[in-house]
């Protein structure tokens, strides 16, 4: 009788393991935010998201305590004009390394809660389709660092 406790909570840790496991298998490098005007209402967010892991891994939403929302994007050419599409999610396969970037996919930064200031640095939260949570901390870089390249939004 004094194992079945200790039984269970050897169970309990294998079914918690995979989870943990799979956060580990995700890596977000160079996450930055380039500086908007004040007031504006929208900002992007870049990074590199690599699946170092052996199983696809799909992000299904991102969000920010410092926005009220944040939603994955990508910029499509239509008829000679670049457009935005939001993604409802990104599969990464085993091995993949995918770069958001002014131009393509990016992380789309709507209505900000306070000023976003260069040298912030602001926690945006990945969530995963099994319900892993993986926090990833943006550096908000000055307009004049090159950062931002004439990204623009379109609807």
């Amino acid at each position: 009788m004094k194992s079945l406790p200790r039984l269970l909570m050897i169970l309990a840790l294998f079914c918690l393991a995979p989870s943990a496991l799979f956060a580990a298998q995700l890596g977000v490098s160079n996450a930055w935010i380039p500086q908007a005007p004040p007031g504006a209402a929208m900002l992007a967010g870049y990074l590199t998201i690599k699946n170092t892991g052996d199983a696809p891994v799909s992000i299904l939403a991102a969000q920010s305590d410092r926005f009220r929302t944040v939603s994955v994007h990508q910029t499509v050419i239509e008829n000679g004009v670049a457009r935005m599409r939001e993604l409802n999610s990104l599969e990464i396969a085993p091995g993949q390394e995918v770069k958001f970037a002014p131009g393509g996919m990016h992380l789309m930064l709507m209505q900000p809660r306070k000023g976003v200031n260069p040298g912030d640095r602001i926690e945006i939260t990945l969530l995963i389709s099994d319900g892993t949570r993986v926090p990833a901390i943006f550096e908000v870089q000055a307009a004049d660092a090159g950062a931002n390249d004439g990204h623009e939004h379109h609807h």
